[in-house]
């Protein structure tokens, strides 16, 4: 009787079989999905105001002045996720909706705040400024974080590290328009480092 040996072909053909269901998922998973930062350059942003952005070790950090990094397309509905690091005492944030690319106020954009101290805690990391508060207050300071956001229509869910922060608020002020990356210092506004390493959005 003779023994059947595999081959390195006949491993190599087993072990994808046996591997595709899990890429399969993999790619089903990433389908969609625009990666406008990888730590490597900025060609998809256009800095405004004056902090002093910078690529150092595959991310973009600031900290000094005051500014954002705006993304170069307007987006509607959409997904994005954001890793970010900050000092507990550092004051940043992601805007979404920007009405304006050259003049990024919480006035004119929707706010997904990140700020350990700020003052109203219940507007600060993990809320969506005005819109929807957050009881009680998650700390994203001297950690790695991941911010995933979702606004469809007037709906909107935040969620921080996998914890739901904001759960459906609803706000119909800002239809679409840019993304922006923000570093705020001064006095009475925080103070210390923030940094960027990827950003992705999906358009739904």
């Amino acid at each position: 009787m003779k023994r059947w040996l595999a081959t390195p072909l006949a491993l190599l053909v087993i072990t994808v079989a046996a591997l595709s269901p899990a890429y399969a998922a993999s790619a089903q998973a990433n389908k969609g999905w625009i990666t406008l930062f990888d730590g490597k350059n900025l060609d998809n942003w256009n800095p405004i105001g004056n902090a002093n952005w910078k690529l150092v070790d595959g991310a973009v950090q600031a900290d000094s002045g005051s500014g954002f990094l705006v993304s170069k397309n307007s987006y509607t509905d959409f997904q994005i996720r954001v890793e970010f690091w900050i000092d507990s005492t550092a004051n940043s944030g992601v805007f979404i909706r920007c009405a304006d690319p050259t003049s990024v106020t919480g006035k004119t954009a929707y706010e997904v705040n990140i700020w350990d101290s700020r003052p109203d805690p219940t507007y600060g990391t993990g809320a969506i400024v005005n819109v929807a508060k957050v009881v009680p207050m998650p700390k994203a300071g001297g950690k790695w974080n991941i911010y995933e956001i979702t606004a469809k229509g007037g709906r909107f869910t935040v969620t921080l590290n996998g914890k739901r922060t904001v759960n459906g608020a609803q706000d119909f002020t800002h239809a679409s328009g840019w993304i922006a990356l923000q570093y705020f210092s001064g006095p009475t506004n925080g103070s210390g480092t923030v940094k960027f390493r990827k950003v992705q959005i999906k358009p739904l």
